[in-house]
Order: structure tokens, then sequence, then C-alpha cells
């Protein structure tokens, strides 16, 4: 038997050496449903879990680079995937409503949404810092020092000592932050004398983004709550002029935020990437209090968006930093003019900017030359034309090119705008919204999604919730309507 025994080893292990690596990294993601997810994800400490469905785009774009970061992982966090189309009931029961949803388990209890990004390297660095302690305990000045020395900004409570009374609630803070921010505590107050001569908590911006505008480190003195701690991270985490990436952009832009596109390198080049930071900087110091957020960002990261948003390449301007704003509302601008090493540019678009001189750019398909049909063809440059007519009901289809279930939707809308064709107050339409910006009020995560602008109420229009079939469009539009519907030749049995 024993040749045998030596025989299947060798086999296997030659067969083990020619996995492929994908199949391999397969391999690394494991697969969860209905009967297994509680079982199984009560195991891992820490575990980023993809619910999918096999049919969505965005889910197969993301697979590889899910992949290759749970090889990469492998042994520090469990990465995981479940098919809602096969296992429903777990993904109703997380909340699951469009594909890919990423969500961090920890000892199999939903812990937050991921929103860091999603590239192999992304993911990596991303969870890579949702291993260990929520908050690490420093025993030194040297691993102060060591901790606060990092690419990220690093928050720091200090306590006189591991029974302090806002310890605890310290503790708690970072355990719910640490998806967004890296937490350390100290519990000897000689550590941080340099800083603080009280129990307090400091805010220590990255070495890489020193300037001479702001205090590389703020001392937070309010009373110590979950709130409290909350808050004075959001006001005082970004500083003046942050670096704005793929992974914080949706924190910035919750605010109206200018952007300054230019060869940003923090990893290779940091003077050279602050040259410019501090001439924006030196602008944006002078604008304090006007509710305007100033960033720099590397702009190979955003060149899809710019390009898309903007219709910037990123050969525009040259070495030279162009400048966006975009606002908390949408609205969109764009510096023209050249940006100079005295900011004086700077300084007159910011001027036309809140003085309202600015024209807002939009993103738009050319308006048609004739539009006939029973579906009327809308872009972004005439919404407010043929949506926005105060005297016409218009149902509004938002839809992407590749969809499928715009696809499938084609003909039944293409036989209701026949159907009321000869409505004279009601238009049916559509609107390519992957190639044209989306108006305000108008919330489109998922194609297709439909929208009724009746007259009277075009500030706050009624999304169509019914199914997709032509006598509940039907019976839809006869509620909501502002008129009786036109329909000749069809008998009122709704």
């Amino acid at each position: 038997m024993m040749p045998v025994i030596h025989l299947l080893s060798s086999v296997s292990l030659a067969l083990f050496s020619l996995c492929p690596t994908a199949l391999c990294a397969r391999r690394d993601v494991l697969e969860l449903g209905d009967a297994d997810f509680d079982y199984l994800a009560t195991e891992h400490e820490t575990m980023l879990v993809k619910f999918y469905a096999p049919w969505c785009g965005h889910c197969k774009k993301l697979a590889p680079e899910f992949e290759k970061a749970a090889g990469r992982l492998k042994g520090t966090v469990q990465l995981a995937k479940v098919d809602c189309t096969a296992n429903t009931e777990t993904c109703a029961r997380f909340g699951v409503t469009g594909y890919p949803t990423l969500k961090i388990f920890r000892s199999g209890k939903d812990s937050a949404p991921y929103d860091g990004p999603r590239t192999a390297n992304g993911i990596y660095n991303y969870m890579k810092k949702q291993s260990g302690p929520d908050s690490v305990h420093l025993k030194s000045k040297e691993d102060l020092q060591n901790f606060v020395n990092n690419y990220d900004a690093s928050i720091v409570g200090v306590f006189s000592g591991t029974d302090a009374p806002r310890l605890a609630e310290f503790l708690n803070g970072a355990s719910l932050l640490r998806e967004q921010f890296r937490f350390a505590h100290i519990t000897d107050l000689q550590i941080a004398d340099e800083h603080t001569q009280n129990e307090s908590v400091l805010l220590f911006r990255p070495p890489r983004l020193s300037n001479a505008f702001e205090d590389s480190v703020v001392v937070f003195k309010d009373y110590l709550t979950i709130s409290s701690l909350r808050r004075f991270i959001r006001d005082h985490i970004y500083g003046l002029c942050p670096h704005m990436t793929v992974e914080n952009r949706d924190r910035l832009r919750v605010r109206d935020l200018l952007t300054a596109y230019y060869d940003v390198d923090y990893h290779h080049n940091v003077r050279g990437s602050n040259y410019w930071r501090n001439r924006v900087m030196k602008v944006a110091s002078k604008y304090v209090g006007r509710g305007l957020m100033f960033s720099v960002a590397n702009k190979r990261d955003f060149q899809a968006e710019l390009e898309d948003d903007y219709g910037l390449g990123t050969s525009d301007g040259g070495e030279l930093p162009f400048v966006t704003i975009r606002t908390k509302l949408g609205h969109k601008y764009t510096m023209r003019e050249e940006f100079t090493r005295d900011g004086q540019s700077l300084e007159r678009f910011l001027e036309d900017y809140f003085a309202g001189r600015l024209k807002r750019y939009i993103r738009s398909e050319p308006v048609p030359e004739k539009n006939t049909a029973p579906v009327k063809v809308v872009v972004a440059e005439s919404f407010d034309d043929v949506v926005n007519d105060p005297d016409k009901d218009v149902l509004i289809q938002f839809y992407s090119p590749s969809c499928p279930h715009c696809k499938k939707l084609e003909p039944v809308y293409r036989e209701l705008a026949e159907m009321l064709y000869s409505d004279p107050n009601t238009v049916i339409a559509k609107m390519n919204a992957v190639a044209n910006d989306v108006p305000l009020g108008y919330d489109v995560q998922g194609f297709p999604t439909i929208y009724f602008a009746p007259v009277g109420k075009k500030d706050d229009p009624v999304r169509y919730q019914g199914t997709r079939e032509l006598k509940d469009f039907l019976k839809f539009l006869k509620r909501e309507a502002s008129h009786n519907l036109v329909i000749p030749g069809f008998k009122d049995e709704l």
C-alpha cells in the first residue's frame, strides 16, 4: 500500500502546483448561502461579504478584483460572496436592494457597509486596516511617534490610566468608526505631554500634508461622548485642503467642493504634490467660512469621471492643475482660465463663483433634430423644455443602453406612448442616464428608473414603483395625472 499512497501524494502535489491562478483565487472567496451563512460567518473575526447577482454587469467587473484581494488577504481577512438570486432570504435579511452590495461582518454580525475602493489593491489596503483591535494601546513616546507617522490621519485618546472614566466611551467610538479612521489610546499622560497636559483626544494630520496654513495636531477639548467625538473628527479630519482619493471622495462631497487635479503622488513625490497644494491653500485660506471646501486629487485617478462629468482629458492643462467645483446639490463648474502660479486666476474663478457669474457645466448628448416618435427622446440640455414643461404631464424613463431590463421594457413603453400619442397634455419620454446628467430631484441608482412629473408638481416628481405592464402604467397615470387621459378607442375598464 505504501507505493500507492506515495503515488497519490505525488499526484495531489502535481495537481496543486498546476492550479490556475484564477481558480485558486476563486477558492479564496468563501461561498455562503441561506443554509450556512450564520454558521460559517461566525467563524471569522472580520469578513467582507459581496452580495451579487450573476447577471449584474458591475458584479462581473468587480469579480476578478475581489478574487485577487481575497488571495492577498488570506489568513488575515476572509472574503465571501452570496448569490442573491439563489439566496433571497439572506440578502433580504441584510437589506440588500442593489448589486453588488459589500458589507463588513465581525464574528457573524453586520458591522458596517463597505464604502472603500473596488480594485484589488484598494480592497486589500482598506480591509487590512480592519483587522486587529479597534484602538491600538500606545505605551511609549516612541509608540506614539511611530503610530502618527502614517500616510493617513490618526486619532489618539489621551487618558490618565486604564480606569479613566471616559476611556470606555473613546473605545466605543473607535469601534463604531474604525472603518473610516485609525485610532489609538494612551493611558499615561506623560507620553503625550508635548501636545497636552490633560486628558483629551488628539487628531494628528498626516505628516505628508504638513503645511504653514494650519496646525498639524488638533486638540479636542469638549466633554467626550461618541457624538462629540464623531463631530470633532468630521470637522477637523480633512483640514483646509485634503487629498481627495477614490476612497474618501463620497465623504468629501457631502459639502460644496473645489478640487485641483494634477499629478498628485504622495507615495513618490511629496514635495512636488505639495507645490500646487500650497498654492491652492494660500488662496483657500482667504475664503474660510464661505461654505466651500478645497481639495487636491490625482487627475489620473479620476480620468473617467473628468471626461464624463466635465468633458476634460488628462492632457488638458499639461502639468498645470485644472480646477472644478461640484456642489452638494450636484451643480458643476470648471475653471477655464489657466492656473497661474501666483493664484490670481484661482481667485478670479472663486470671485465669479461666489458672485453667481459662472455658467454650470452640464453633460449632455446633442438635442435631437427630429423628435416625432411616440417616445420623446430627452437629453440633459432639453430636460427643462420637455420634462419641466408647465403645461404637460411627463412620464420619464431613465435608462442605460446596456440594461437588459430596459430592453425588455422597450416594447411595452412604446405601446404606452402610442396609446397616449394623441393626448395633448401627456408626454411619454426617455433619457439615456449614462450619457446625460440626471437633474436634481431624480434619484437614479439603477435602470430603468421611471418618474412622473405632473403639471404643478415639477419640483416633486413621483417615482413609479409598479410593475412594468401596460395596464399598470395606465392605472398609475390615471391616478396621478392632472387631467383625464385621452386614449382614442380605449374603453375605461381601469
